[in-house]
């Protein structure tokens, strides 16, 4: 069961989420289910802050390891998270929800530059708010950037989707005898080198004891069902 239910969370999704099935670019009909479940979240009386990836554009690590400069390839990937971030607020706004894309790189034309009070304010008013540029800083993976916001905005969870239904012992694509976990340490995670977020994301939530769920957000309601109480996913805390 999840615990009471939270007034503030921060919802973490990868660009490749956004790809479906094809692997790359944005495809219109994932935008729209996602922005449907979101518009069920905010209607529960649930503040929502939103990180996007950028994997189904550019990738930034990807892209250093055919020889581009890191910090390069890692702006590339930042504003591939804003493509993506534009993207998601056409949708929201398109099932009549109020959003504010905030960049950690100033691109004033397109964006609000993050500052935390002003997107705590947002919040507040019942707006959503996509974070997007990661932390604006070059070596920081987008797991990073959302496990920072949250801390940041005061989210009292964040939501990690992911295409499977929770944290394995292994890859259950790969290994149908992975054992699946319902709750499990930070500390399990790191020790046992899970690929549930970097190990960076990972220390920043145990060192602020910010509890982290990880869900499969390809099937429709189970964000909903996790925030009505239902026993939905991976619980990941102390």
């Amino acid at each position: 069961m999840a615990d009471a239910r939270p007034r503030r969370i921060l919802l973490k999704l990868s660009g490749e989420h956004l790809a479906g099935e094809t692997g790359h670019g944005i495809r219109d009909e994932v935008l729209v289910a996602l922005a449907e479940e979101i518009r069920d979240v905010q209607a529960m009386g649930i503040e929502t802050g939103v990180v996007l990836g950028g994997g189904n554009i550019f990738r930034g690590l990807a892209g250093s390891t055919r020889g581009m400069d890191r910090v390069g390839a890692d702006h590339m990937g930042m504003l591939a998270t804003v493509i993506n971030s534009l993207a998601l607020q056409n949708a929201l706004e398109r099932v009549g929800l109020h959003t504010r894309v905030m960049s950690a790189i100033r691109m004033d034309q397109v964006a609000e530059p993050y500052i935390r009070r002003r997107a705590v304010r947002h919040l507040e008013k019942g707006r959503i708010v996509i974070m997007a540029a990661g932390t604006g800083n070059p070596y920081f993976t987008t797991d990073t950037a959302a496990v920072l916001r949250a801390i940041e905005i005061g989210a009292e969870v964040i939501l990690k989707g992911t295409k499977v239904d929770g944290v394995y012992s292994a890859d259950p694509q790969l290994d149908p005898n992975a054992t699946f976990f319902p709750r499990i340490g930070y500390m399990d995670i790191l020790n046992r080198g899970l690929k549930v977020m970097d190990s960076t994301a990972i220390s920043l939530c145990m060192d602020n004891k910010l509890p982290l769920v990880v869900y499969h957000c390809g099937v429709r309601g189970n964000l909903v069902r996790y925030l009505q109480g239902e026993a939905v996913g991976t619980r990941v805390g102390e």
